[in-house]
């Protein structure tokens, strides 16, 4: 019985180890650690869908249709009329979701190799896709009238992916308060648009003044921080998300000081122990520190390995659904995804989704083609760790970029127990040999995995049976490797050196 007492004693000490409680303090929250699932799955999916999906205008028209004489405000008094007969409120009942499935679109993401998938929650115009307790102007009392992130959810957890949820609502109150204004010149001058005459009260932000900053404001009511706090909380509590988001640094600034930011990822922290935390290094929006969780770059990426995890959020065309917006290539999304894990990233990739709950052909294509890559070469990316240097080359990919710039002079590195996986950005032109300088018994780094002399060299996906095996050559000047006649793939190909 005392051996059974001293037994139940320890795993009860271990338990409480292991659930640290977290206080809504800096010091803290920089307790927190990655969790290892996140950084073994290296690739997530995430998408934008609302009431401003039915427009096709991509998710910012909520707030452009209310600036007078831009593109969108011409757009939308063309073809939905002026906004102080028809604003944003009124696309909420004609966003049905009718053909949404989520089973089949998980099952498409899955294929795509993607590990997790963290949908939009609530966007900046402050529409809730959950069944919310503290807002009525959500998705199961209007538009689709379905409790969508609970949709999400069942169909990710049933698909074995992990699910994360994406909130952008802290700078609602002053993105949205456009729909508080008036056109100041023409035959509709001082005629109030809707948010300004009253209508839809609550989805709106109350105008007390408050700028209409598209970033974030300076300053909010007590009112609206409280608010905000109590919705994302029941977000946490309600659906149990791996992955919280926040598309701003920890809300709020000005008096709050992010104390309110705080006290949400302390509370996720304290209910979901494995949950990543994701927040943006932009002091302007709010409160920043190293440490309290993992950064996050939109549109942009780490320029070296970091030593903690970090995430890059972008979009293969517009976030929200706008068919004009031409998409990424499939090889430069390929080609990103590699070169962000090399340097102890994770992509997290947008998907446009139309307002029916579907997606286009060009999306599904391109999903299915990054998919048939990571069949092949996915041991080189899921469960790495970067090496001692990222890669070499000179080129870079931009942020806005549609199509790769890497060639085979670009390498990328990562590792896993003793392999070395090195990524030949593209086929080598006249079968020139490939150069790696890094890859050479004077370069031991001593902080990775993979490290010693060079035990054997494959291409993956090329049949050494078949075709015979693989010219290659190391030396003080590096590993030297000549390419097969027959490409094993159509976009970067991987080297697995097996290192002793």
């Amino acid at each position: 019985m005392r051996i059974l007492f001293a037994f139940v004693f320890l795993l009860s000490f271990s338990s409480q180890l292991r659930a640290e409680t977290f206080e809504p303090t800096v010091d803290s929250l920089q307790n927190y650690q990655c969790p290892e699932w996140f950084r073994d799955a290296k690739f997530g999916i995430y998408l934008h869908w609302g009431a401003y999906s039915v427009a096709e205008q991509g998710e910012w028209y909520a707030r452009k249709l209310y600036l007078e004489g831009g593109p969108e405000y011409k757009h939308h008094c063309k073809v939905y009329g002026h906004p102080s007969d028809f604003g944003y409120a009124d696309f909420i009942p004609m966003w049905k979701a009718e053909n949404f499935d989520p089973d089949a679109l998980l099952a498409l993401f899955k294929r795509a190799g993607a590990k997790y998938f963290s949908p939009c929650a609530v966007h900046h115009d402050n529409f809730d896709l959950w069944d919310s307790k503290h807002h009525r102007w959500n998705s199961v009392n209007m538009g689709p009238q379905r409790d969508l992130v609970r949709l999400w959810k069942d169909a990710t957890v049933k698909a074995g992916l992990r699910f994360g949820v994406t909130t952008h609502l802290s700078r609602s109150y002053s993105w949205l308060n456009t729909a508080n204004g008036a056109d100041t010149q023409g035959d509709k001058k001082g005629v109030p648009y809707d948010g300004a005459a009253g209508k839809a009260p609550g989805l709106y932000p109350p105008n007390f003044g408050q700028s209409t900053h598209q970033r974030a404001p300076l300053e909010t009511t007590e009112e609206w921080r409280k608010r905000w706090s109590k919705r994302i909380n029941q977000l946490v509590e309600d659906y149990d998300p791996d992955l919280l988001y926040f598309d701003c640094a920890v809300p709020f600034r000005g008096i709050d000081q992010g104390q309110t930011g705080l006290g949400v990822i302390a509370n996720f922290y304290n209910h979901r122990p494995e949950g990543v935390m994701c927040i943006k290094q932009r002091p302007w929006q709010g409160l920043y520190a190293d440490g309290i969780a993992t950064l996050d770059y939109e549109r942009g990426k780490a320029s070296h390995i970091l030593d903690a995890p970090w995430q890059t959020d972008d979009s293969i065309g517009s976030w929200g659904y706008n068919p004009s917006v031409p998409y990424m290539e499939p090889g430069l999304v390929i080609d990103k995804l590699i070169d962000i894990v090399s340097k102890n990233g994770n992509l997290l990739l947008n998907i446009p989704i139309k307002a029916d709950g579907t997606l286009d052909q060009q999306a599904t294509d391109l999903l299915t083609e990054v998919g048939e890559w990571l069949d092949l070469n996915g041991d080189a990316i899921y469960g790495t760790r970067p090496w001692g240097v990222y890669g070499e080359g000179i080129h870079e990919i931009g942020a806005h970029d549609k199509k790769s710039k890497l060639t085979a002079k670009d390498i990328r590195y990562t590792t896993k127990d003793n392999m070395l996986y090195a990524f030949v950005m593209d086929w080598p032109k006249e079968n020139s040999p490939i150069l790696m300088e890094f890859v050479t018994p004077l370069y031991q780094p001593t902080d990775c995995i993979a490290g010693g002399p060079i035990q054997s060299v494959e291409l993956l996906g090329h049949d050494s049976a078949k075709d015979g095996p693989l010219d290659w050559k190391a030396d003080s000047d590096g590993l030297i490797v000549h390419f097969p006649d027959q490409r094993p793939c159509e976009h970067a190909f991987v080297l697995k050196i097996t290192l002793e």
